[in-house]
């Protein structure tokens, strides 16, 4: 294989997370805590975690206090905790046939440890390493503790491992580790812009789950970059 190591997000790159879970509960946060607020579309909320990113959409445009962003955290773990997205077709074979060949299956995410490991449990997978949201702010992605971890944990070196998100936070955890990186272009919140953006910067870019374990395994596939 091409690689010792996957470093994957999870939400809209390995599961769709968010037109099933993360969307339709930010739509009961915002009636609880700003009902008179315009509605966002689930394309602009796509937009909002990509660029500021989720933390800083609520605390800078919809000036949620500290109070308000704990009661934001308990509607959203009340709405996901019962809740198992869908995986993107072919991903749980890849995962499982990169795991089978040796390889090492690692999440980085701003979903929970608790919540990732089920996901992938309850479809027979157990993880290697997850690092989520429990982290304190200063060692989730966009920093690089998650992945100077997994480096460090797995006695690996920069160039064994690939990051594959669909957001630029991934992107930047992994170059500020000289981790390659591959944009996951099969998720659903690629809008034009974000997936521009994606293209010009990733070392590698897929349109469908198939291109990138065709690329995984040494297919003639060749992936954009």
């Amino acid at each position: 294989m091409k690689y010792k190591c996957l470093v994957l997000d999870h939400d809209d790159t390995a599961v769709k997370s968010t037109p099933e879970l993360h969307y339709p509960s930010f739509q009961l946060i915002m009636k609880e805590l700003r009902p008179e607020h315009k509605e966002y579309s689930l394309a602009e909320f796509t937009h909002k975690c990509f660029d500021p990113g989720f933390a800083e959409f609520c605390t800078g445009e919809l000036c949620f206090t500290e109070t308000e962003m704990q009661r934001e955290y308990e509607i959203w773990k009340a709405y996901i905790q019962d809740k198992t997205p869908a995986f993107y077709e072919g991903f749980l074979d890849l995962a499982r046939r990169f795991q089978k060949e040796g390889g090492y299956l690692c999440v980085v995410s701003h979903s929970e440890k608790a919540e990732i490991v089920r996901h992938y449990r309850e479809n027979g997978i157990e993880l290697d390493l997850v690092y989520g949201w429990e982290l304190p702010p200063e060692q989730r992605k966009p920093y690089p503790y998650p992945m100077e971890q997994i480096l460090q944990r797995l006695s690996l070196l920069p160039q064994e491992c690939l990051m594959v998100d669909d957001l630029r936070l991934g992107y930047d955890m992994a170059k500020a580790c000289g981790v390659e990186f591959a944009a996951a272009g099969w998720s659903h919140g690629l809008l034009p812009e974000v997936a521009e953006f994606m293209k010009q910067h990733s070392d590698y870019y897929f349109k469908t789950v198939k291109e990138f374990a065709d690329f995984l395994f040494c297919s003639t596939l060749q992936a954009e970059r």
